[in-house]
Formats: structure tokens, sequence, C-alpha cells
């Protein structure tokens, strides 16, 4: 099986150029001297470590592409011809009331203090990013209306121009992240929160104190990785000046933009941009439990962490300890998306994909609950784009998953509602657009439903990203009640393992999700027998 081609991809701007590639260099068969590109090799030979990186840089997500053995698509969603599990109290299961329309898809996560979901989707860590931060106002303000969470990233505090330090090196003004905290509450209808993510520059700086104090946060969240990286958070910055501003401010900064030698080639035009990198984590339970403990001792009513695409070790750790520290989510991310900035290697060759980790991740959750031991309301994430992805997260992991984390399939609406904006202002709209009209109220067919919810003085002010949040969420929603629906599933809490059935016997194994042709045999059997 050809599971990935190194050397040439989109995401790196880079080609083979013969039609004939060595599956496991990714050279192509016959490298001429004298050829013009552009291969990955082409590029380094004189771009060197830019080629680590997906580009451009604040405009693109990127997600690798490696096939895996075994992923979703391995696995179907059983359909039924009987019952309507999950119906209302007192509601009779019959063809009136069992109609697709009437499932529930809300959801709720946290220990003691619950957050409920209009529907059990909410957004990837949108940090430091640039991608993030430009469109931040139409992700935000789509959540909100949505009915969804929004996960604010690591870095939004220690990368703002305008942040203000105290002599302790404290936060004391952060105007982008009040933005961002604002916008979201601006739109909020009482579904879903606005979640800080903080990581080892954020605890250094204060952010957990500024936001908790300033703006009431009552969620933060912990975070030793993700899916698409093994290291910290990275961005680019193309100004020597602001690469020193944060070298300063204690992240790590490649290449060294103090060195002169590095000074003299930013001048001279061969280094364009620099690299800012957060430092790795270090886990410890003890140091887990500490800061566990620090936080509610500021007030957080609710505190989660998001894990990445770690092997069995650390997952059981994040499980455990989540277990003993009474965490209210914990999210785990399987490889390989990415949503900002990652190194696309890493990207494609790092970290347990995201069906074999999420497997694992149930298997040890029924371990410690069959030992007593509660379990952490748990998400996953890894390239969720569908609403059948949706249902075979919330099945593969039942009882214990209540959502499903999304990183690009939510900001990609967010940036289409902004460019339609545009073109609409530009006149420029492109055929696939202006096939369903010329204005916003033509376009969106979620446009009134929207206008009815945040009023119909407000919708003019609404960034149109918003809209295309919002749009792409019902979708989510009334696909996702429709395969509920035929699956006799009309509340989220009632979905279950039995609902899916492994293709593949290798999926079956992996998931311990039975083979489709060993699926419900012995009920079969008896009805024939009968």
């Amino acid at each position: 099986m050809n599971l990935q081609r190194p050397n040439g991809n989109d995401a790196t701007r880079s080609a083979n150029r013969s039609r004939s590639v060595v599956p496991c260099s990714g050279l192509c068969s016959r490298c001429i001297d004298g050829c013009q590109g552009n291969c990955e090799v082409f590029r380094a030979s004189f771009r060197g470590r830019e080629l680590i990186y997906p580009g451009p840089f604040g405009d693109i997500t990127a997600g690798g592409d490696k096939d895996y053995p075994v992923d979703y698509s391995h696995l179907n969603i059983q359909g039924y011809a009987q019952g309507a599990e999950g119906l209302d109290q007192g509601v009779e299961a019959n063809p009136d009331n069992a109609r697709f329309p009437l499932v529930n898809t809300e959801t709720a996560y946290g220990w003691d203090a619950k957050v409920k979901m209009a529907v059990p989707v909410f957004t990837g860590a949108l940090g430091s990013t640039e991608i993030a931060r430009k469109n931040w106002e139409h992700f935000a303000a789509g959540a909100a209306i949505s009915g969804v969470t929004i996960v604010c990233g690591e870095n939004v505090c220690g990368i703002d121009p305008d942040l203000e330090l105290s002599p302790a090196k404290k936060v004391r003004k952060a105007p982008d992240m009040d933005r961002r905290i604002e916008t979201y509450k601006k739109y909020h209808g009482g579904c879903g929160e606005i979640l800080i993510q903080m990581n080892v520059e954020d605890t250094n700086m204060g952010v957990a104190e500024y936001i908790i104090d300033r703006h009431k946060i009552e969620t933060i969240e912990l975070k030793w990785g993700q899916g698409a990286k093994c290291i910290g958070g990275e961005i680019k910055v193309a100004q020597l000046e602001r690469a020193l501003e944060l070298q300063k401010r204690g992240y790590i900064v490649t290449p060294d933009p103090s060195d002169p030698i590095v000074q003299a080639s930013f001048k001279a035009g061969a280094v364009k941009e620099f690299e800012r990198h957060s430092r790795l984590g270090f886990v410890t339970q003890e140091g887990f439990t500490r800061e566990i403990e620090r936080l509610r001792s500021l007030g957080y009513k609710r505190i989660t962490l998001k894990t990445g695409a770690y092997g069995l070790k650390e997952l059981a750790m994040a499980l455990r300890y989540s277990s003993d520290a009474h965490i209210d989510l914990l999210t785990i991310d399987g490889a390989s998306g990415g949503t900002g900035m990652s190194p696309w290697r890493m990207m494609e060759e790092w970290g347990v994909p995201p069906v074999y980790l999420h497997s694992a991740a149930y298997e040890f959750a029924a371990r410690l609950s069959n030992a007593g031991r509660r379990v952490p309301d748990l998400a996953f994430a890894g390239g969720f784009s569908a609403e059948d992805h949706v249902f075979k997260a919330l099945a593969l992991g039942a009882p214990y998953v209540k959502a499903v984390c999304m990183g690009r399939a939510l900001m990609i609406p967010g940036m289409v509602g902004k460019n339609i904006g545009q073109w609409i202002k530009d006149r420029s709209l492109p055929k696939t657009v202006a096939e369903f009209g010329s204005s916003a109220e033509e376009i969106f067919v979620c446009y009134e439903k929207v206008k009815d919810i945040v009023g119909a003085g407000a919708i003019k002010q609404l960034p149109l990203g918003a809209i295309g949040v919002y749009s792409y969420v019902d979708k989510i929603k009334v696909g996702l009640q429709q395969l509920m629906a035929g699956a006799r599933r009309f509340n989220t809490s009632v979905i279950r393992r039995q609902d899916l059935m492994s293709l593949t016997e290798e999926c079956a194994k992996v998931t311990g999700i039975p083979y489709v042709m060993d699926c419900y045999r012995e009920e079969a059997l008896k009805i024939l027998q009968g």
C-alpha cells in the first residue's frame, strides 16, 4: 500500500518533475543535472529550512494527506427498522413521533458545572497563527450564534504587538485577547462558551490571572500537545524588529535574530522570515495536579485538557490524571491535522492516527470505569469534517465521548463567508457563488435564520463569515439528525458502539467494532430458526 509520497506536495508548493517517482524517497526515478525544479529537495537546496513548513503562512490551513491503513471510512453506520430510543419521556415510538427533525443533537460536557452545546462540535484551538487572528471575528461570532464552543488557542497574549507587561513580566494589557473574548461574548446566546488555552509561556506571563480578572472567563484549557505536531506552537514573522521583540519576551526564535550573521542575511534579503516557537512541556502527575489546584484557586469553574497524538503511555496518563483531577473535558487529537503552521513532514509521519488513538482511548476509559473510577467527558479530534464523522466518533467512544473537535473544517466556512462579502463588495463573485445570487440575502441559505437570531438591526454588522459558520454547523446538525434517526437514536446520549460496523477485519481488530458479517449474526440466526 502506498501510504504517502514524500518530496512533492501542494502544501509545500513543490512537485516532482517526473511521472515516475521512487515510492520510499519521493525522488524522481531519473534525477537530471540541470533540472529546473520544483521538488522539495530542489527548493530546499537554496531555501533550506523554509521547506519544513506549508505555506504561504497566514493564508492557508494545512492537513497531512497520508493514507493510513485503517481510518474512520472503514467504519459504517448501522440502520435499523425498529425502535426509537431517546425520544422525550412519555412520547410513543411510532412513525408520527419518530421523525428526523425531532432528533435532539444537543450535548453537554463538564464534571459538575455542565456546558450545553446545540450541536456536538466545537472548534480546535485558534491561537497565535495569522490565519486565526485575521479571521477571528468570523470564527467567534459564527460559533457563538451556532451555540457551540470556541477554543482560543495558546500564545495569543504573547505575540500581541500591543501587549503590556508589568515589571514582573505578567500580562497587564492584552488588546488582542480582549478583542477575541469580547467578540464571542457579544453574540453568545447561552449555548457553548469561549475557553482559553494555556501553554508554558502563557502560564509564565500570567494569562490565567488576566483573563479571569478582566473577563470572568469560566473555563481554561491546559495543553499537552496536538495531532499536528509533537513540539510547541509556531508562527512566522517577517520583520527583524518583531522577531527581536518576541525573543525578548522569552520565546524561542529561529534563526536567532540577535545573531549579527543572521541580521546581515536578513538585510541582504536571503533570510526573509523568522519562526517563533513555544517550549516543550514536561508532564508529571504532581505538577499537573498542582497546576489544576492553582487554577481552581483563581476561580475557574472548569478546567479542560487537550492532548495530542502521543502513544499509549501518554494517553493512559491523560486519562488517569484527568480522572483523578476531575478534569471537565479531555480532548484527544489524532494525527495529522493542522490549523495554521506545523512542520509538514511531522504532520505526515508523526503520531498515532485518529481511529487507532480513539479506539485505545475507549479501551482505557472502559478500564478506568470498570475499576470504579469516573471517566471525564471526552472529545475526539483528528480530521473530522462531516456529519457521519461526528456520528462515528460519538459511537466509537460511547458513552464517554460527548463532542467532536474540528479544526480546519470549522475555519473554512468563516473564510468562505468573509470572502463572499468581499466579492460582493468588489462585484467579482465567482461563478460557483454567483449562481445563487448577487447579495448576501440570496447567497446564504441561512441568512434569515441568522437574522432572526441576532436581530434585524445587528445582521448588517455581523461578519459574513459568521453566517458561513452557522450554515456549515446547520448542515452538520441536519445531516446528523438524519443519520441518528436511521439508527433509531433520537438523542446523542443514546448513541452506542453497536451502531457501527467494521468493513474490514483489520478495522475490527483495531477498533473492537465487529466485522460487518458478524454484526447481529446471532440475532439474525434466531429469527431464521424461529
